[in-house]
Parts: C-alpha cells; structure tokens; sequence
C-alpha cells in the first residue's frame, strides 16, 4: 500500500493538468522533428524505402501537438 501514497512533492490537480500538455507537446514536437528529419536527410533511421512510414509518423505527431495545444488553451 505504501507504494501506492502519493508523494508530499508531487503535483496534482491544474499543476499536473499542465505538465501533461506541455510533455505532450514537448515529446509531439520532438517526433515531428524526427521524422521530419528522416524523411528529408534520412538521418535517424536511414531514410530509405519507408516515406509511407515517416508520412504518416508525421500525421501522428502533428495530431498529438495539435491535441496538447488545444487541451492547453482549454486550461487558460
């Protein structure tokens, strides 16, 4: 039961509402530069016959940025 305790320094409620947005927009970001990368210089994993794959890692990452923007102004 005690691992299941909730910390004296952990954040809860509008705290932890707006590190949740701001980390998916942060990691969403990050994806989107990485398979951005890959898809114009093939750099993290080699470029090559997978465009079907960087296309649509790149809709899934712009979808999560676009998910974590709009949560984070619904919190404003």
């Amino acid at each position: 039961m005690g691992a299941l305790l909730i910390g004296r320094g952990s954040r809860k409620g509008r705290a932890m509402d707006k590190a949740l947005c701001y980390g998916a927009l942060g990691i969403g970001a990050l994806m989107l530069l990485v398979f951005l990368l890959d898809l114009i210089v093939g750099i993290p994993f080699g470029g090559g016959n997978f465009i079907a794959g960087d296309v649509f890692g790149l809709l899934a990452a712009a979808i999560v940025v676009y998910l974590g923007y709009n949560a984070s102004r619904d919190l404003k």
